[in-house]
């Protein structure tokens, strides 16, 4: 009886998860092997959909398929691990390394990607996020065969969704995963069969979307209520957004914001500065802030070291008043 051909997921997280079921139960493949992040205490806590959940090496010693979780794989060490499972092929998931040369050839077929974007849009660490914040109204799966660049190797495979206006990026990441898992098992079945046809990516085309830091939370207030919106969406689950809310005689409070909508309010409470509480008829219950030509409502926050909670049981312990402003922790104010 012939050998199945072998392969080697690489991956981390809930993005990475179907694919890696959906190998173990394919009946023409054997995962010889499992290459994912080393285990982290922050995960948890940190809130990363690659993070959270059930992890991969847990399904993984569930299946009996060995675990290998080096700080880097592009390692002498690394390298020899790879080629003691002899691959036939590299399947890589939400994996956070860019592998060199020597780790792609340690197996016959070398590696193929699973990008969450409409590749050569959004390559890089956080395509999901960067395709909210920028407006996107569409988004996808890519499938490539890798090559050492940054998600720059021929398309296998290629599926378009619609984003939907109040998707978070935790939500969109869910809905792309299993697509995900569907194309790569059908990309890799192709590059074993040697029937894959690569399209080549238009560099014309290339847009960046790089790994997210806690800063590119913070809201900028001087921007409109849609863009303003977008990026609380797109900083879920992690970084999230965030601001202080600043009230004379009192230490600047963190707040979480969960939740936040585009609102129109009447030009006689409406202040044209940027960070501005904007006072309303019903505003005991309500939380509007002013941004450039309009507002946004906040709807769900977390203050810091509390749970999260509606603006209306925020403001319950919490009363605005004239001149209370939102913006960085340490600022001049709002003139």
């Amino acid at each position: 009886m012939a050998e199945l051909p072998r392969v080697v997921m690489m991956g981390t997280g809930t993005f990475a998860r179907p694919t890696f079921e959906a190998l173990l139960a394919h009946p023409l493949f054997e995962v010889v092997g499992l290459v994912t992040q080393p285990d982290r205490d922050g995960g948890q806590v940190r809130g990363s959909t690659r993070q959270t959940g059930p992890s991969l090496k847990e399904i993984a010693g569930q299946r009996g398929v060995p675990v290998y979780q080096p700080d880097s794989i592009n390692t002498p060490e690394g390298v020899a691990q790879l080629t003691a499972w002899r691959p036939d092929l590299l399947v890589v998931a939400a994996y956070g390394q860019i592998l060199k040369a020597d780790v792609l050839a340690a197996a016959r077929h070398g590696g193929i990607n699973v990008h969450g974007s409409l590749l050569p849009k959004y390559r890089g660490a956080a395509p999901v996020a960067w395709a909210i914040l920028r407006g996107e109204t569409k988004t996808g799966v890519t499938i490539i065969r890798m090559t050492t660049g940054l998600d720059a190797g021929a398309m296998l495979a290629q599926e378009t969704i619609d984003i939907q206006p109040d998707e978070t990026a935790g939500d969109l990441e869910a809905r792309l995963a299993p697509i995900g898992a569907r194309l790569a098992v059908t990309a890799a079945e192709e590059v074993m069969a040697g029937t894959a046809k690569g399209i080549p990516q238009d560099p014309a085309l290339v847009s960046k979307a790089p790994k997210l830091k806690k800063e590119h939370g913070l809201i900028d207030w001087t921007q409109r209520a849609e863009q303003v919106c977008r990026q609380v969406r797109a900083m879920q689950p992690w970084p999230t957004a965030y601001t202080w809310l600043h009230q004379s005689g009192k230490p600047p409070i963190r707040l979480t914001v969960q939740c936040a909508v585009p609102t129109v309010v009447p030009e006689a409470v409406w202040i044209g500065t940027p960070g501005r509480w904007l006072p309303l008829e019903g505003s005991e219950v309500r939380l509007l802030v002013a941004v450039i030509g309009g507002a946004v409502e906040l709807l769900e926050l977390q203050p810091a070291g509390k749970r999260r909670m509606s603006t209306a049981d925020f403001l319950r312990g919490h009363r605005m008043q004239p001149g209370d402003w939102f913006g960085p922790e340490k600022a001049s104010g709002v003139a």
